[in-house]
This record gives C-alpha cells, structure tokens and sequence, in this order.
C-alpha cells in the first residue's frame, strides 16, 4: 500500500512538474497560495519523499508466484 501511495504522489508530482514545463503554470502553488507558502513546501517535500521511496522500488525483485 505504501508503494502505490508513492507512486500516486510522484505521478502527481510529475504532472505539476510537466504543466510547469508546458504551460509555465505550478498547480501546488496555485492551490496552497504560492511556493514560499507552507503548505505548498510541505506538499513539494512530501512528493520529493515520495519520489525517493520510488527510486527504492527499482530496485526490489518482485516475484509473482
């Protein structure tokens, strides 16, 4: 269950980072207030710890039986 909510909110942090990319708009910090605002750094922080925990699952073997 923690991988999929990892991979949820990296997903999420991805198509922030691709409508930034695109249309130079950031939808966290046009939710929370802007990117200094708190709670915009603390969404930005929990998608980087998020995508970290990711990186992990490259590298788990898992088998199906």
């Amino acid at each position: 269950m923690l991988n999929k909510l990892a991979l949820t909110l990296a997903v999420i942090g991805a198509l922030n980072w691709g409508s930034i990319g695109i249309f130079k708009f950031d939808i966290v910090a046009w939710l929370f207030g802007g990117q200094l605002t708190s709670a915009s750094r603390i969404v930005f922080t929990i998608v980087g710890i998020a995508g970290l925990w990711c990186v992990t699952m490259l590298f788990t073997d898992r088998h199906t039986a």
